[in-house]
């Protein structure tokens, strides 16, 4: 079936790295998938992923004797997990929940947040030296950049948390990555 290896021997290590880049990147965002919830996607990326995987052992396996092989494999599988992380970040697939904790009026960074279209809440706390505000917005992944521009123009030294969550439920919601207008929750 791969004969095309035999004539030209030079193609296998390629296939076998490129491969292997491809097997590892899926099965990035499968894990990813798993975690979140996502039920029907991640048996669908867990499918390809498979499939690429048992190709490229296959051949393994047909040039057993080739070091450049397992080279192009063991190299394959390093680079996948970097591009793996790279193709994650730039999905952002999910949500935060960023938690800020400011001396100043918190009630005026939640009104901040909510012209941006960011819904959040404000709490008054007790810290370890003096009163703070502590205001939470849960957003899209992909919305990130836009709540951390918010945070630090309004206060430079705003001190944060940003957790990842499973799901949500009900609440205000931004429409897009710039914002826009509010929308509620399912």
């Amino acid at each position: 079936m791969f004969e095309i290896f035999d004539l030209h021997p030079w193609l296998l290590p390629v296939v076998i790295f490129f491969g292997r880049i491809c097997d590892v990147t899926l099965g990035t965002l499968r894990i990813i998938f798993v975690s979140k919830g996502e039920k029907y996607k991640a048996p669908i990326v867990g499918f390809f992923e498979v499939f690429i995987w048992v190709v490229i052992i296959s051949q393994i396996f047909s040039h057993a004797n080739s070091l450049i092989a397992y080279l192009a494999y063991a190299g394959g599988y390093a680079a996948g997990n970097f591009v793996g992380i790279l193709v994650e970040n730039k999905i952002a697939f999910g949500f935060h929940l960023f938690r800020i904790y400011t001396k100043k009026d918190g009630s005026e960074l939640t009104r901040l947040l909510n012209q941006k279209g960011f819904g959040s809440t404000f709490i008054r706390g007790e810290g370890a030296v003096s009163e703070v505000d502590i205001v939470e917005t849960v957003i899209s992944r992909k919305n990130d950049p836009a709540v951390i521009a918010v945070i630090n123009s309004f206060d430079p030294d705003a001190f944060y948390l940003v957790e990842d969550i499973r799901s949500k439920q009900k609440g205000i919601f931004a429409m897009n990555r710039a914002g826009g207008a509010p929308r509620p929750g399912k």
